[in-house]
């Protein structure tokens, strides 16, 4: 698959590009909102992602050895395992605690100098890569690469470690208080995983 256009046709013909008035993760609103559940629904969509997104990953320079993928739970899980299956390497995720911070659960360690890469459905601000690149380093291990479907950034989301992209696109994003479809009165809709 692996071209821009081919990845944001998938997004279209399975719905998963949507339009509107949306609160992103974030907490910024955009007027688009990429709804990866709707692709990865599909497990050869997942495969094929997972696939072209991992051989992404390895192509950017000095690489090297990639002990494990982790995520960010729950946009990041499905990406992330099929990555970590293209790779052939283990699969682990961060998900919210009761404080709303990220953490391990479930009995999942990272043993220290462990070479991680993080991998996340759509990145806007990489607020939600940040969490886990920190939780990595935190336990010791290294976070050496990110990857995502989508950079909605425009590349511009820095992360300081090399990240690749499926599809990589400018999509508008404003503060609340600077939306002009909340100063039209449009209703502002909620759609990802984390609660608003």
């Amino acid at each position: 698959m692996a071209a821009e256009s081919s990845v944001l046709e998938l997004f279209i013909q399975t719905g998963a590009y949507l339009s509107g008035h949306f609160k992103l993760s974030s907490g910024l609103h955009s007027a688009a909102y990429m709804q990866s559940a709707l692709v990865l629904a599909h497990p050869k969509y997942a495969e094929t992602l997972g696939h072209d997104l991992a051989a992404a990953i390895k192509a950017l320079p000095g690489i090297g050895n990639i002990d494990l993928v982790i995520s960010p739970a729950l946009g990041g899980l499905i990406i992330g395992h099929e990555v970590a299956r293209s790779l052939g390497v283990r699969f682990l995720f961060t998900e919210s605690d009761a404080d709303r911070k990220m953490s391990l659960r479930r009995g999942f360690v990272l043993a220290p100098g462990e070479r991680c890469i993080v991998i996340e459905d759509v990145i806007t601000t990489g607020g939600s890569t940040m969490e886990v690149i920190e939780i990595v380093r935190a336990a010791g291990a290294t976070a050496i690469a990110a990857g995502s479907i989508v950079d909605r950034s425009g590349g511009a989301a820095d992360l300081g470690i090399p990240r690749a992209a499926l599809v990589t696109m400018k999509v508008e994003a404003h503060q609340p208080d600077q939306c002009p479809m909340c100063a039209a009165g449009d209703p502002v809709t909620k759609p990802g995983s984390r609660p608003a």
